[in-house]
């Protein structure tokens, strides 16, 4: 049976791409091109982890314009265990961050997918008022790769029926557990959409919620916790409560649209006392 450790190796290699990062409102503020490096050092026992930034003039689709500049920032990690608040699942993809939620403390937490030589990451970040502050989108290719980007998901590209298979791993090392998922976005006006999602064996458990579209985003009112989706480029979306309350359970959701037909989901869950509880792995293709 393979480990954490094992899984965390999938990534290794040179990543290039960029942070971009986005307000609330999925408004971009800056983009800032990356390179970021993970290597296997005393037989894959450490790992040499590497980030560099550069101006944001850097086209980081040529390996020359990157060599000749100097990162105006690099920070190097050298680690060989996991932190409490990481799991990774068998295909590398993995989820980092804060294992509590606390009132009048910064918050926050990464999602990571990874597809053949491309990576999507997604950090969201909260301030001491419990309210969604920043998100960071990283794009990454392998190095001499030419895996390309993803157009921008729109609603059109999700509507539809989706079915999936979740797979659910635990931060207490239960055993993880896989269920089915059934999921239905559909248009109930010109500015409204209608979501159904069903998961478990037979008739399952159905959760209905409706969302008012404006431009890219999403937002469902409805429910104690007001929750939003941003729709963004390579085929992204980013899933955030707008405001998290104490008492109350949540969740942050990346999700990945690979193929028209083809997409994956990651949802970091939090217990109505702001433990983090599970993390899931949702792989789904459009019926019909």
């Amino acid at each position: 049976m393979q480990t954490q450790w094992q899984y965390l190796l999938q990534n290794l290699g040179e990543w290039r791409g960029s942070f971009a990062r986005f307000s609330p409102a999925g408004e971009l503020r800056e983009e800032t091109p990356t390179i970021v490096s993970l290597q296997g050092l005393d037989d894959n026992q450490t790992i040499r982890q590497v980030i560099r930034r550069y101006a944001a003039t850097v086209d980081t689709g040529s390996d020359a314009s990157v060599q000749a500049n100097e990162p105006i920032d690099e920070k190097v990690l050298v680690y060989s265990s996991l932190g409490r608040g990481l799991l990774f699942f068998d295909d590398g993809a993995f989820s980092q961050g804060s294992i509590q939620f606390a009132p009048f403390s910064d918050f926050g937490a990464e999602l990571g997918l990874i597809a053949g030589d491309r990576r999507l990451r997604l950090v969201q970040l909260f301030d001491r008022n419990s309210t969604l502050h920043q998100l960071t989108l990283i794009r990454e290719q392998r190095a001499g790769s030419d895996a390309a980007e993803r157009p921008p998901v729109t609603i059109d590209d999700l509507l539809g029926e989706w079915q999936g298979e979740a797979v659910t791993l635990y931060p207490d090392w239960q055993s993880p557990t896989t269920s089915l998922t059934h999921l239905k976005l559909n248009r109930t006006g010109e500015n409204q959409v209608e979501q159904q999602l069903t998961f478990g064996e037979g008739a399952g458990t159905t959760v209905r919620s409706t969302a008012i579209v404006n431009g890219s985003r999403l937002q469902f009112e409805q429910g104690a916790i007001p929750v939003q989706v941003l729709l963004l480029p390579d085929g992204a979306s980013a899933t955030s409560p707008i405001h998290i309350q104490t008492t109350q359970p949540f969740f942050l959701e990346i999700g990945w649209l690979l193929q028209p037909d083809l997409r994956q989901r990651m949802i970091r869950r939090y217990d109505e006392k702001g433990a983090w509880s599970s993390l899931t792995l949702v792989t789904e293709r459009k019926l019909g």
